[in-house]
């Protein structure tokens, strides 16, 4: 059988292709897949590396409508200095076995978490929303920003991140993405009646507490992978109702969800993932206390992006400005 060799697929390559890509619609596709079990996403594997050396994690999907399966693959490599961090991800087909595509997946990752964010808060934020805060404005959480602003008809946008305020450079970035949003120099300001709150850190440990919420609002995480990581307390867990981005493996992973059930909370009080939300199968909040989301990152997310952005580059007009 003749060797297939995959598409090479680099960062300025991905970066190029971005803005002709629905990152939103193609993981609300994929959610969708999900709940009609038209995709598989198993359990995020975690390899610790000989002698201390870091860790490796892999991320992997199979995305039935899209006929592809592929797995991320981020390592953590501890090197004396700063870690090195990578991740690529490998599509491959499922009619042929043979490999479609492997690509740096670092900007992809970041679009993704926001893209998943934005599905999150568009499918449970109330209708009548109108004060957005953002807690973190590294690219991540530019990312959020640029992702949510379209959601709603925000009357306030807020952003707060240790130093913003005393950097013009970055407060111009923020601005760059939504000429609306307003810098703080506090998180109390920052989310002073706020209906959505997006934590968009890299913190092991709450940057948001319970008191600094002046009514109910969905309160949204990504958090890191330092183990057992969480932006809110595990504490505040069970007093709110808690959504997530896949039921079925978010709770294993997600640090604060791990540290709740030292507090009574259980995995069983998730309201609602995801496939449920947009299948319509689970409810949505009521606010009479605060919403939390938590997402963590699945497989399937980088699959459905990765597989959006190999169909937009094996396009014919595409292909043959790549010949």
């Amino acid at each position: 059988m003749k060797a297939v060799l995959p598409l090479i697929v680099d960062e300025q390559t991905i970066r190029d292709a971005l803005p002709a890509i629905d990152v939103k619609a193609a993981l609300t596709a994929m959610f969708r897949a999900l709940a009609a079990e038209q995709a598989v996403q198993p359990p995020q594997t975690l390899t610790l590396l000989p002698n201390d050396a870091g860790d490796f994690i892999t991320y992997l999907g199979a995305l039935g409508d899209g006929k592809a399966f592929g797995a991320k693959l981020s390592p953590y490599l501890v090197t004396g200095g700063k870690p090195i961090v990578t991740a690529w991800t490998a599509l491959m087909s499922m009619e042929t076995g043979h490999p479609l595509m492997l690509c740096d997946a670092a900007l992809l990752t970041t679009e993704r978490t926001a893209a998943t964010t934005a599905v999150a808060v568009d499918a449970l934020a109330r209708g009548e929303a109108r004060r957005l805060a953002v807690i973190g404005t590294g690219a991540v959480g530019l990312a959020h920003l640029r992702y949510a602003a379209p959601l709603r008809q925000w009357a306030s946008i807020r952003v707060f991140s240790p130093g913003l305020s005393d950097s013009e450079a970055k407060c111009a970035a923020v601005r760059a993405v939504d000429a609306r949003a307003q810098i703080c120099a506090t998180i109390e300001a920052c989310v002073e009646d706020a209906d959505v709150v997006m934590l968009c850190t890299s913190s092991g440990q709450p940057v948001l507490m319970r008191e600094s919420l002046t009514k109910p609002a969905l309160v949204t995480s990504i958090s890191t992978n330092v183990a057992n990581a969480h932006e809110i307390s595990p504490a505040w867990v069970p007093e709110m109702d808690v959504y997530c981005d896949y039921r079925k493996t978010t709770p294993a992973s997600a640090g604060e969800m791990k540290l709740a059930a030292q507090h009574g909370w259980s995995a069983q009080s998730i309201k609602g993932d995801l496939p449920a939300l947009l299948s319509g199968t689970c409810g949505k909040p009521a606010y009479e206390r605060h919403a939390f989301f938590r997402s963590i990152g699945l497989g399937l997310e980088d699959i459905a992006i990765a597989h959006a952005l190999y169909r937009h580059l094996t396009e014919p007009s595409r292909a043959q400005s790549l010949q």
